[in-house]
């Protein structure tokens, strides 16, 4: 079979909101969650630095806000949001339920390479 299938509400939910697909999918370079978030949630403040993700969160229902180094981001359904591995990160939900894709991979790195393709992570 070449490829691996998933229905995330099948996958256990942990910190009340998230659904990590990577494992259940085997992906090997990029990170996938979707997150159900109940009014009044929030996320635990994180960053990427460690294994250099970048992420883009986009919002498929509702409205919420994406606090991205202090700096509040309001976001409503159809907004996607792009942050760097360094940059510290929070959903905080607003009165109403809603629901992200949260996407991660490693940034992709220029390595000098005078190849067609000097990209490492996943170039979409």
């Amino acid at each position: 079979m070449s490829y691996r299938k998933v229905n995330y509400e099948e996958v256990e939910q942990v910190s009340s909101a998230m659904h990590f697909l990577s494992d259940p999918l085997e992906t090997e370079q990029v990170g996938v969650t979707v997150a159900r978030c109940d009014p009044g949630w929030k996320s635990k403040p994180h960053d990427h630095t460690d294994n250099d993700h970048e992420e883009v969160y986009v919002l498929i229902e509702g409205e919420a806000t994406v606090v991205v180094d202090d700096e509040p981001v309001a976001m409503e359904t159809g907004d996607a949001l792009w942050i760097p591995p360094t940059s510290t990160r929070q959903i905080q939900n607003g009165d109403d339920e809603s629901a992200f894709v949260l996407v991660s991979a490693p940034s992709i790195q220029d390595d000098d390479d005078d190849s067609e393709w000097p990209l490492s992570g996943f170039a979409g």
